[in-house]
């Protein structure tokens, strides 16, 4: 039996373009992963059938209309999206995965940009949003009707933490501003210290979430790995994470979960899978551009009336309501009725990331075929943290001895990926962890 796996993708005078080793550890420009871009990248003609038909032929026509202009003279390595990294320009990342755990099924939750993905990996929702330009929240934080993991793990008197370095990821969520910052929100030497059980600071908290410096500020201290920044400062820090933890006191309790928020308009062969949220359009009846929340009930549980749905601070044009009418033409007749059934909604996943679970438990050398997405992390927290016993079997495999609170259909239904661990043993807990320096020749420009 032979099997062969597609890594090119057409270009636009019909030559196929195969995938490369990409030597540029600045990777330039931003490719394209939006909405409507990163849906035409699954399936180019017909964007809105992605859910049925994903057939990952769209990354180099995408990037080279949209971020990457194709000026008619292409050599084989202009088309960045195509690009990979090798162990000799990542060491630490590739020393990670083979020494411990890792999943090569773990999806994005939504074919799109970093906002909405981030807001599944803390509310398993977007709530209608769409765009990146979303990002930054009315006063206080968005109000999702479902609520966040950080909601529920106040409710239940279970601490946690988000360690940051120029902004806190949860700041989407909560207050973070000149005039407030909530109490849950530290800078990263706070965890350093605390890792390694500073007789001065609290012990660490149930469940952190720790950030890189995501370059609001220039792109001096960036090392987030976003371009135009050089990989290997994202490489270093998350190095420095790691070791603070694995040579610390709280070493033998600790998972460390490691994975990125989108694909950032890199290609994959892999078709997403559809969403396990009992056959529903979406995790919690909210629709793609018909934005609903708490901000100012009872207008904003209407579709489309809830905060920056179409209107945001960052662009006039780039709104959660243009985006949805970018990729669903029917949807601009008509955005705050019925959403039209032949557009796509929030049933699929997004496009792959890596993901790595560090941690005395993890299972050695171990690769995952189990399907997951940034919910699947909040379906782990839930299970460990926000659960109790039942003599009653679930629909979920992972879960059929347990019942757990959850937010919406997304995170109540995803896997758990406890099949990358060992609670019973502890068979990584003396596993050495190499130490990445930042770069010896920066190429940040």
């Amino acid at each position: 039996m032979a099997c062969a796996c597609y890594n090119a993708n057409r270009d636009d005078d019909g030559s196929l373009v195969t995938v490369f080793h990409d030597s540029r550890r600045c990777a330039a420009p931003d490719l394209d992963h939006s909405w409507l871009g990163t849906h035409q990248e699954m399936n180019f003609l017909n964007p809105n059938k992605t859910r049925h038909f994903s057939l990952s032929d769209g990354f180099v026509r995408v990037n080279d209309k949209t971020e990457q202009i194709d000026n008619g003279v292409e050599n084989p390595t202009d088309d960045q999206t195509m690009g990979f990294y090798t162990q000799d320009d990542i060491p630490f990342y590739y020393n990670l995965a083979s020494q411990f755990a890792i999943n090569d099924r773990y999806f994005a939750s939504v074919l799109g940009p970093t906002f909405p993905n981030r807001s599944y990996l803390l509310a398993a929702t977007s709530f209608g949003h769409l765009t990146t330009s979303d990002t930054f929240a009315p006063p206080g934080g968005y109000k999702p009707i479902t609520g966040t993991i950080l909601d529920l793990l106040e409710k239940n008197n279970v601490s946690w933490a988000d360690y940051f370095q120029d902004a806190p990821q949860a700041a989407t969520f909560r207050l973070f501003s000149a005039t407030g910052i909530d109490p849950h929100f530290f800078p990263l030497p706070v965890l350093l210290q605390q890792a390694a059980g500073a007789p001065n600071l609290p012990p660490l908290p149930s469940v952190s979430f720790v950030d890189p410096n995501f370059g609001l500020f220039g792109v001096a201290h960036e090392n987030d790995e976003h371009p135009p920044t050089d990989i290997q400062r994202g490489q270093a820090f998350v190095s420095l994470v790691v070791n603070a933890l694995r040579n610390g006191p709280y070493w033998q309790d600790t998972v460390i979960f490691i994975t990125y928020d989108e694909h950032g308009g890199y290609f994959d062969h892999v078709a997403p899978p559809s969403a396990r949220q009992e056959s529903s359009r979406t995790p919690d009846g909210i629709f793609p551009g018909q934005c609903a929340d708490l901000s100012s009930p009872p207008l904003s549980l209407l579709p489309g009336g809830g905060a920056e749905c179409a209107h945001n601070p960052l662009s006039a044009t780039d709104t959660t309501v243009n985006d949805a009418a970018g990729l669903c033409p029917e949807f601009a007749a008509d955005p705050t009725g019925p959403f039209p059934e032949d557009c796509a909604a929030f049933d699929q996943l997004g496009v792959r990331v890596p993901f790595m679970a560090v941690s005395p438990f993890s299972k050695p050398h171990y690769v995952s075929h189990t399907v997951g997405d940034h919910t699947s992390i909040l379906a782990f927290i839930e299970k460990r943290f926000l659960s109790s016993q039942t003599t009653e079997g679930g629909d979920d495999e992972d879960d059929r001895d347990v019942t757990r609170q959850f937010l919406t259909l997304r995170d109540k239904h995803a896997h758990t990926l406890e099949d990358l661990f060992d609670f019973d043993g502890s068979p990584s807990l003396n596993t050495r962890v190499t130490v990445a320096a930042p770069p010896a020749q920066d190429c940040t420009p």
